[in-house]
């Protein structure tokens, strides 16, 4: 398989970074949206020191209209999109019967339509090449459920549900659809929780720690190559032994 042009979402981020780090080891044309194009170019340039060409264009995957523009951007500077990875997410936790409007919406519209936002501009030339990889990041919290994200456990099960559907109907194209389900990873984020609480988290996990943004990557990269082009719809469970589904 030759080079491709591969956009991930959230690319910045703890996970997003280490995903578009392997797939431009792997000889890919990567590119990753932002919102804060001062952070973002301070990200680029990390990127590039460790050897990362990584192109950065504006948009709010949670936009329709900024989504559309985002993929144009990317097809200008890099050519038609053959892998998809809607990596960005965004949590707004609380007790359902405390939850707002605002932090429902919120939430449903980063992690759920903007799988719908960012893959719609870019199907249709995936058909018509007869090639394509579309990857959806959800959850361990999408399969389990979660005390305080009713909100993110159903945006990341809706991910799933998303795959499985796209799958079957894009399958005779060319194009695979699956999803990659992490457990807790070792992110800024998560290291923010205080000390007792990780313990806590870890003591939950069978292999008896977190993962690393790397083995999440890893997981993505595993779909892409020709040699896994008859798996398609499936969920990829990537937590330690935390969440055993079938």
């Amino acid at each position: 398989m030759g080079a491709r042009v591969a956009l991930v979402t959230g690319g910045t981020g703890g996970i997003g970074t280490a995903i578009c780090r392997r797939l431009a080891d792997l000889g890919h044309r990567v590119a990753t949206n932002y919102r804060n194009e001062e952070k973002a170019r301070d990200w680029q340039q990390r990127m590039r020191a460790d050897g990362h060409d990584i192109a950065i264009v504006p948009g709010d995957v949670a936009s329709p209209e900024a989504a559309e523009a985002l993929v144009r951007g990317v097809e200008a500077a890099l050519g038609p999109v053959d892998i998809l990875v809607n990596n960005a997410g965004i949590t707004r936790d609380t007790t359902f019967h405390k939850m707002t409007p605002s932090q429902w919406t919120e939430v449903i519209n980063t992690n759920l339509n903007s799988v719908y936002n960012m893959t719609r501009p870019v199907i249709e030339g995936m058909r018509a090449r007869k090639w394509g990889r579309v990857i959806q990041i959800s959850s361990i919290n999408g399969q389990k459920g979660q005390y305080g994200q009713a909100n993110y456990a159903a945006a990341k099960a809706g991910m799933h549900g998303f795959t499985i559907s796209l799958a079957q109907e894009n399958a005779r194209f060319g194009i695979t659809v699956n999803t990659v389900s992490p457990g807790y990873i070792g992110t800024d984020m998560v290291m923010a929780v205080p000390e007792e609480v990780r313990n806590k988290i870890v003591a939950q996990i069978p292999t008896g720690r977190l993962g690393t943004p790397e083995e999440i990557a890893y997981a993505v990269a595993f779909f892409i190559p020709d040699e896994a082009s008859w798996i398609t719809g499936a969920n990829l469970s990537a937590n330690g032994g935390q969440y055993m589904g079938w």
